[in-house]
This record gives structure tokens, C-alpha cells and sequence, in this order.
């Protein structure tokens, strides 16, 4: 399973959700579909835009953890 985790990077830099959207252009709902693991997709233009803001490398946000996959991928 695909995982964001943007939870943790949010509080390593002590970053709200809204702070976080306000500096990425990206809507809070839309932020919240990748925090809770809803999304079915990102942008690179998004990702790029998330790891610019939060200072990271695209593999500190997305991870790959043993789970089970979804039904329809």
C-alpha cells in the first residue's frame, strides 16, 4: 500500500494543514484527501509543490508499506 505522510512532516516542522495549503495553492480539502490516505493520485506539480514547502524529497512523503491493497487497482 501507498502511503502519504504528510501527518509526520507536518509536525517535524510544526506546519498547520491550512498553513500548508495557503503556500501550495492546493485546496485544504484536497490536502486532506492525501492525509488521510483517500487519494487516488497526485500531481507532480503537487508533489513538487509539497516537498518544496515542507523541504523533503518526494520519498520522505510517499512510502510503501505491507497492507493490503485496494479493490480496484
Amino acid at each position: 500500500m501507498i502511503m502519504i505522510q504528510l501527518d509526520r512532516l507536518l509536525l517535524e516542522r510544526r506546519m498547520s494543514l491550512t498553513e500548508l495549503s495557503d503556500r501550495v495553492g492546493v485546496t485544504l480539502a484536497n490536502l486532506s484527501i492525501l492525509k488521510t490516505g483517500k487519494a487516488r493520485a497526485v500531481r507532480f506539480s503537487t508533489l513538487d509543490a509539497l516537498c518544496r514547502e515542507l523541504d523533503c524529497q518526494p520519498g520522505d512523503l510517499i512510502v510503501q508499506t505491507p497492507g493490503p491493497q485496494p479493490e480496484d487497482a
